[in-house]
């Protein structure tokens, strides 16, 4: 396989044409190489239009989903992003990219390392990746300035959107199947939050939050 004309491929029959339009993200994903963040088994499918499986049954999602995230989220500049769900690292590693800092959440330990190691060897900085339950922890590090969720999740939970700083982003993807949207909730001001749903995907479970409501938009 042209690993590079793959790569290539990948950012523009599937990325691109899914409305991912930012040049420095599209740059980073040039750059950032997602085969290594997959497990050896499935680096032939790193640039395929699917999830890849990874260790306790959570995934990778697929490039398009993963590079559309980061972009509504718009992390940049000073920001402090706060991560639920790392995987296996490669969102984290494009977060990095972008923001000041990442807190990054994963609550399977052994997953946790692999995240950890491809980190290291993909040479990221500026993340704090932590082996854990994201949505029971976060509440001890404070505010930040975007928030994201890599799983699906019956609702947002109220305690995600009092740590965004006025001006932050949440984004998550929110629903049961087969009907989930993308949810991008912006504070406004202390009291208020502005929430959209520009697109429809279908994604594994985040372990960890309950599926009884506690916000209605």
């Amino acid at each position: 396989m042209n690993v590079e004309q793959a790569r290539f491929n990948m950012i523009e029959q599937q990325i691109r044409p899914w409305g991912v339009m930012d040049a420095h993200l599209l740059d980073l994903l040039q750059r950032v190489k997602r085969e290594d963040f997959c497990p050896p088994a499935y680096r032939n499918l790193a640039f395929a239009d699917l999830q890849i499986p990874l260790s306790y049954g959570e995934m990778m999602l697929e490039p398009r989903v993963q590079a559309r995230l980061v972009q509504d989220v718009q992390p940049h500049g000073q920001d402090k992003v706060l991560q639920i769900g790392a995987g296996s690292g490669y969102m984290t590693a494009l977060l990095a990219h972008c923001a000041h800092h990442v807190l990054a959440f994963e609550i399977h330990p052994e997953l946790a390392d692999l995240a950890r190691q491809n980190l290291r060897h993909a040479g990221i900085e500026r993340v704090d990746l932590k082996t854990g339950d994201g949505f029971a922890l976060a509440a001890q590090a404070g505010t930040f300035d975007a928030i994201v969720l890599c799983g699906s999740v019956s609702h947002v939970p109220h305690s995600l959107l009092e740590q965004l700083n006025v001006g932050g982003r949440l984004i998550a993807v929110v629903g049961d199947e087969p009907m989930m949207r993308a949810t991008v909730v912006t504070r406004e001001s202390d009291t208020v939050f502005q929430t959209t749903q520009p697109w429809d995907v279908v994604i594994p479970r985040l372990e960890g939050v309950s599926d009884t409501p506690a916000f209605t938009f």
